[in-house]
């Protein structure tokens, strides 16, 4: 009349039921890593290149937003950039965010510089507006 509670009882799940039971974590774990976590990897590199081919010249930006100029290179740790007019500080490379714009390496040649314009020698300034000369 009754039951027996074998019955009533699910049957052992086979391996592919334990396998489906973690696919969806592995599914998250492949997201994430393809999203979050190879990104900020592939970023921390060029941050780390960028920080490390710092030369005198550059114009760089810090982590509190200011721009200068880095007068010398004084360890792997740490340069010295000018702010302004005689004010310069030193900085933890770390800190350094950006690299406005960098120097070209001295030219070793003849000393002449021709530059890529074809030695015309018009070049504009940055400040000019268009004045004519």
């Amino acid at each position: 009349m009754f039951i027996s509670p074998a019955y009533a009882q699910a049957g052992g799940g086979a391996f592919g039921g334990e396998l489906m039971s973690f696919l969806p974590l592995i599914l998250i774990f492949v997201v994430f890593w393809f999203f979050l976590i190879r990104p900020q990897q592939k970023r921390a590199k060029e941050h780390r290149e960028m920080v490390q081919a710092l030369r005198r010249g550059d114009q760089v930006v810090t982590g509190g937003g200011i721009m200068g100029k880095v007068t010398k290179v004084i360890d792997d740790n740490t340069v010295q950039v000018e702010l302004a007019e005689n004010v310069r500080v030193r900085v933890v490379r770390g800190t350094i965010t950006d690299v406005v714009s960098k120097t070209e390496p001295a030219a070793s040649g003849s000393g002449s510089d021709s530059g890529s314009d074809g030695g015309s020698g018009d070049k504009k300034s940055l400040f000019s507006f268009g004045s004519k000369k």
